[in-house]
């Protein structure tokens, strides 16, 4: 189940930008070895990351006016609040709103290959309606590239969602048990809601991979995939080809699992944060 993705509808067939040796947008290097300890000399080549599909969204209808806080994707609580303090004393009430959703928690999952002796980390784009509707500099057009994810069902273990994920976005076969943990569940956005990311990583075959399922949303509908060098995802990170929080922590505590280093292999160019 996608992370943004509400709906299940029917959405006609397309062009499948994930099938392998079809029209996929699939990305690897066959470089120099990723090395453990010592580093690649300075300004070692970065393998470019691909622009990700230009999908576009637009507001059809602004049903704002006429919804509910409760019975959607999101359900609003809108509570007056009471801190009490380690003295006893108490604040006044404030007013606090908190988001919450019947599928709460996500599962993150790395996936990844050795190839020519370099690790490889898969990375699918998506879209996300929040970004490209931002409403104050900068803008964005939404388009990201991340690992995948998605919602963990009620009852369900998240190593159990991380597997089916791992077959809707990418296109691997797995089960439960091959989901390793990779280190401790996180909060993302605690100030606004208590979802917690569950991360896993599976060493996969990209000879084995088919075409993704889906889950039959509009938002993973013409997705691309790419398969980049581990070390160039973190390179990505810090330069903000990838700003998706997610996918550089989840890429960072792949490289820690493995004992790769990922210090910077070139100086940081100036320009805008």
């Amino acid at each position: 189940m996608s992370m943004d993705a509400p709906e299940h509808e029917h959405i006609p067939e397309g062009p499948d930008l994930a099938r392998p040796g079809d029209s996929a947008r699939e990305h690897s290097s066959c470089r120099e070895p990723s090395p453990s300890l010592p580093r690649p000399p300075p300004l070692s080549p970065l393998s470019p990351l691909p622009a990700p599909p230009a999908i576009r969204v637009r507001i059809a209808r602004d049903r704002t006016a006429e919804a509910r806080a409760t019975g959607g994707f999101l359900n609003l609580s809108r509570l007056d609040l009471v801190a009490t303090y380690p003295d006893g004393s108490e604040s006044a009430a404030f007013k606090y709103d908190l988001g919450a959703r019947a599928a709460l928690d996500a599962a993150i999952i790395a996936a990844y290959f050795v190839e020519c002796g370099v690790h490889h980390l898969y990375l699918r784009s998506a879209v996300r309606p929040p970004c490209a509707l931002r409403a104050i500099p900068p803008s964005s057009d939404g388009n990201l590239w991340e690992v995948p994810a998605g919602l963990v069902e009620p009852g369900e273990d998240p190593s159990e969602t991380a597997a089916r994920e791992l077959g809707e976005e990418l296109g691997f076969t797995a089960a439960a048990k091959d989901m390793k943990p990779l280190g401790p569940w996180m909060f993302p956005v605690p100030a606004m809601i208590a979802e917690r990311h569950v991360f896993f990583r599976v060493e996969v075959d990209p000879r084995s991979r088919a075409t993704p399922t889906e889950d039959g949303s509009a938002l993973e509908r013409a997705a691309a995939i790419c398969a980049v060098p581990l070390l160039d995802v973190v390179e990505h990170c810090r330069t903000g080809a990838i700003r998706d929080a997610k996918t550089e922590l989840a890429a960072r505590r792949l490289v820690d699992s493995l004992g790769l280093d990922a210090r910077p292999r070139r100086p940081r160019a100036p320009g805008p944060p």
